[in-house]
């Protein structure tokens, strides 16, 4: 499995945790609460963390393919969501891989 991980800074990471996984639920399964959630998108799953500064976000996938798709789907709906926010595009970092 291959993982990356970003961080929004954002005092609004709760609300768009929640407005990510309502989205995303109209499509896969979704587990989330106010401060932490999960998506099963079709590439990868996504994790996600709220914090009173920022929304932490992981990302895991089985290929690099998958993994690229799945930052790229968070990372375009976070960014639309957070348009008020004059965003800039994510920063990833990848994780070793585990089996």
């Amino acid at each position: 499995m291959l993982t990356a991980t970003s961080r929004f800074d954002t005092p609004n990471a709760s609300k768009y945790l929640q407005s990510l996984c309502k989205h995303f639920a109209h499509k896969v399964e979704v587990e989330y609460d106010a401060q932490q959630g999960q998506a099963a998108l079709p590439p990868g799953l996504a994790r996600f963390r709220a914090c009173d500064t920022a929304l932490e976000i992981e990302v895991t996938a089985e290929d690099l393919k998958g993994l690229n798709q799945a930052r790229y789907i968070v990372e375009d709906h976070l960014l639309r969501f957070a348009f008020r926010e004059d965003p800039d595009f994510l920063q990833w970092a990848r994780t070793a891989d585990t089996a």
